[in-house]
């Protein structure tokens, strides 16, 4: 292909549209044959002069418009036609007003920066200068001597997990009430892998589920993925609406009624609320009489108060399933996460996990454990906390400053912020501008206009986000 056309800063077009728009029009020319790989997302924010996340989002539209694929690990490229991607005549010639909202696997995709790049509001993990590498260096090398390696990494490990890691869970697990015999622990690929087991052991097609709503995008995803029927239950600052809940069991037909409830009850993604002890109660309650299991997500467990009220603790783990992982506080790449189940579903969902991916790396497991066993999580995720109450402080003072209001209090790791107008045509015009929010219609379960987005207190301490949304705001 020639060199590029600049794109223009002035079109009523964005920059995303802009370039999806030129790559479309390529394709369905025919100048673009099929099985064409499209330049990397680095390459192709070079050539073009825009930011990563710009090719991302043009990248997701072309993908939604059935004419580019992606391969795993190889990139994207055009997908042949007669396969059933939307015909051109089908299409409307120009993009501009069909632009593909900001997706929960656009937020999946903005996690894998390259090291260097500034932080993203809009992502769900801690900057990389806030984990402690020395920390988990001197882990590794505990693990890893020349008489452990060889039992660690030439065989699989235990289906269920390492039994050393999963002793010290144990004992973590008592800290905040939740009595767990090792026995009862399942490690997993991080507390992503470990909803998708017990989704996968406890629901099939067709199965309806409930979830908060607000709630978590990737979810809703993920759920929707395996053909499940989403029933958003309203999420208030001290739990879920347990009358709508009743009333979407209830209207639903005997066979049909939901098995499930997924909750993040402590430090709840994205308002920062947590479950109340009455809530709670009532929520067991609730569940006992319409013999549902709740899923309680607690990934943020490290940065929240050991007092705050747990299901599994409430319930002594009968029908409650417990998840957690240590992505959001320690290390995102070792991918290690857990969950500790009723008596009666470990072997389903240790089978589960044999069929999903046999075993878990014992080497990291082990590490981990090392962290857990000498304390050195602990004094991190103290640190990490202090550090977070000080980002937090900031950035409410940066947000007000420029007339946002924050819909929930501010908590944890995520604020609930209102910033006046629709966050969905908000994000398409910062992402042009190389930075990536999180509109809050992701975290409907049926997406919808918004004024909320979610942002990440510990990536919003720049005032030239705040000072450039400030300014996109007010021209939108």
């Amino acid at each position: 292909m020639n060199p590029p056309l600049p794109l223009s800063r002035a079109s009523d077009a964005t920059l995303t549209e802009q370039l999806s728009g030129r790559f479309a029009e390529h394709i369905r020319q025919r100048l673009m044959a099929p099985g064409a790989r499209l330049p990397s997302v680095r390459e192709c924010a070079r050539r073009h002069g825009v930011s990563p996340y710009t090719v991302v989002a043009a990248y997701d539209q072309l993908l939604a418009q059935g004419l580019v694929e992606a391969r795993k690990q190889r990139g994207f490229f055009v997908r042949d036609q007669r396969r059933g991607a939307v015909p051109a005549e089908d299409t409307p010639a120009s993009p501009a007003r069909m632009a593909a909202p900001i997706s929960a696997t656009t937020l999946v995709r903005g996690m894998f920066q390259p090291p260097g790049t500034r932080p993203m509001p809009g992502l769900g993990t801690l900057p990389m200068d806030w984990l402690d590498l020395p920390m988990l260096s001197t882990a590794l090398r505990r693990v890893s001597g020349a008489s452990q390696l060889g039992a660690l990494s030439l065989q699989y490990g235990e289906p269920a997990g390492d039994l050393r890691l999963r002793r010290v869970l144990s004992l973590r697990l008592g800290d905040l009430g939740v009595k767990a015999v090792p026995e009862q622990i399942v490690t997993t690929l991080g507390a992503t892998q470990a909803l998708d087991i017990i989704t996968r052991t406890l629901l099939r097609a067709g199965d309806s589920v409930l979830v908060d709503e607000p709630g978590w995008s990737v979810e809703f995803a993920r759920l929707a993925a395996l053909g499940l029927r989403v029933l958003p239950v309203p999420r208030g600052d001290d739990g879920p609406d347990l009358a709508v809940m009743q009333r979407l069991i209830e209207a639903q037909k005997p066979h049909e009624r939901p098995r499930l409830y997924i909750t993040v009850s402590v430090l709840h993604n994205p308002t920062g609320a947590s479950l109340s002890l009455g809530n709670a109660h009532r929520l067991l309650k609730l569940a006992q009489a319409h013999d549902l299991h709740i899923v309680e997500d607690d990934t943020y467990a490290h940065l929240a108060p050991a007092h705050l009220p747990r299901l599994a603790a409430l319930d002594a783990l009968e029908r409650t399933v417990y998840i957690s992982g240590f992505s959001k506080i320690l290390v995102p790449n070792w991918r290690v996460g857990f969950m500790a189940v009723p008596p009666a579903l470990v072997d389903r969902v240790i089978d589960t996990k044999l069929l999903t991916s046999l075993t878990t790396p014992s080497l990291t497991e082990q590490a981990l454990a090392h962290c857990l066993e000498q304390g050195l999580l602990r004094r991190h995720a103290e640190r990490v906390v202090q550090k977070l109450d000080a980002a937090r402080a900031r950035s409410v003072k940066l947000a007000e400053s420029v007339g946002c209001r924050f819909a929930a209090p501010p908590r944890g790791l995520f604020g609930w912020v209102d910033a006046g107008v629709d966050t969905e045509r908000l994000s398409h015009a910062m992402v042009d501008q190389g930075w990536l929010l999180a509109p809050g219609s992701l975290f409907h379960a049926t997406p919808r206009p918004t004024t909320l987005m979610r942002i990440n207190f510990a990536t919003t301490q720049d005032t030239t986000f705040w000072r450039a949304l400030e300014q996109t705001r007010d021209a939108i």
